[in-house]
């Protein structure tokens, strides 16, 4: 979200070189570790730039480890989690900070967008993450990342998902802006169909909805560990059980707590202009916000 939770095309964000470094559960393994690339010394958990507008999915970097063979190469870091395979499609302010994000955190990225790999090389300078064409996105990838605008979505290639991990669970982070931005749906507004469930129709696979709330800024400057009062929690929606804890292990990860939004169905209790949108509180208020979210499309996000 940047002005408001998932759009793409945002402007680009400082580099991990300007960035102050941030918590991180593998910060205790990692302290003295710093990023050599290109002649740039870089910290390990670089910090965004002052917060955008809430609309953002647009481009830190990742822990770079010495192996036993000398070479450089990103490796899992600390005992807190395992590195898992993450593809990412889409790199606007969601995706890439997500890219930076996940990337520090020892995750193995791959990222494409909808203009080619050759148009990612800063964000994979930076981060570490591999560019690649949207067709390889999700090649071995325990986590596939859906954040490109809602209209772009019937779009994306058939085979999507081909060669995907077994059991491999889908994050859609994105938001319905007829006005603005993806015109008018009729399966959302005739239908009535929950924005996620029509993004899961058209990729033929169970989505977890997630993120679609979040500051893009907040990915990168609010991680806090668990149980620090100030830790803000995520609202999670999905009928995947397997596919949600392995979406709410790995925004723990990150450093946010997360609350079950129930199945798919219910996932319009998140969508814009609903009381937990964009809400930065902890898990009693977003519970709340949830349960206090009316089913009605508001006005403004009508086409």
């Amino acid at each position: 979200m940047s002005g408001h939770a998932s759009c793409t095309g945002c402007s680009s964000l400082p580099t991990a070189a300007d960035s102050p470094r941030l918590w991180s559960p593998r910060r205790a393994a990692a302290r003295s570790l710093t990023r050599t690339e290109h002649g740039v010394k870089a910290p390990v958990f670089p910090c965004g730039p002052a917060e955008p507008p809430l609309r953002g999915n647009s481009a830190p970097s990742g822990p770079v480890g010495q192996c036993r063979d000398g070479d450089t190469r990103r490796r899992s870091l600390g005992s807190e989690g395992t590195t898992m395979k993450i593809g990412i499609i889409g790199a606007g302010n969601i995706g890439g900070n997500l890219t930076r994000r996940l990337t520090a955190l020892g995750h193995e990225v791959s990222v494409a967008n909808s203009r080619g790999p050759q148009t990612l090389t800063g964000l994979a300078k930076e981060t570490g993450a591999t560019p690649v064409p949207v067709t390889e996105a999700a090649r071995g990838a325990e986590v596939v990342i859906v954040a490109v605008p809602l209209k772009a979505v019937p779009e994306l290639p058939a085979g999507l998902f081909d060669g995907a991990a077994e059991g491999f669970a889908v994050i859609d982070t994105n938001n319905y802006y007829p006005r603005e931005r993806d015109g008018r749906i009729a399966g959302i507004e005739d239908e009535g169909l929950p924005e996620s469930r029509w993004t899961e129709r058209h990729l033929g696979h169970p989505v977890v909805k997630a993120f679609n709330g979040t500051y893009a800024a907040d990915i990168l400057e609010r991680p806090l560990p668990a149980g620090d009062p100030e830790r803000i929690a995520l609202p999670v929606a999905g009928d995947d059980e397997a596919a949600k804890a392995t979406v709410r292990a790995l925004i723990d990860e990150l450093g946010f707590d997360t609350v079950d939004a129930g199945g798919l169905d219910e996932s319009w209790r998140q969508q814009p202009d609903t009381p937990v949108y964009g809400l930065r509180a902890g898990v009693e208020a977003v519970t709340a916000a949830l349960a206090a979210a009316s089913p009605e499309r508001p006005a403004a996000f009508r086409g």
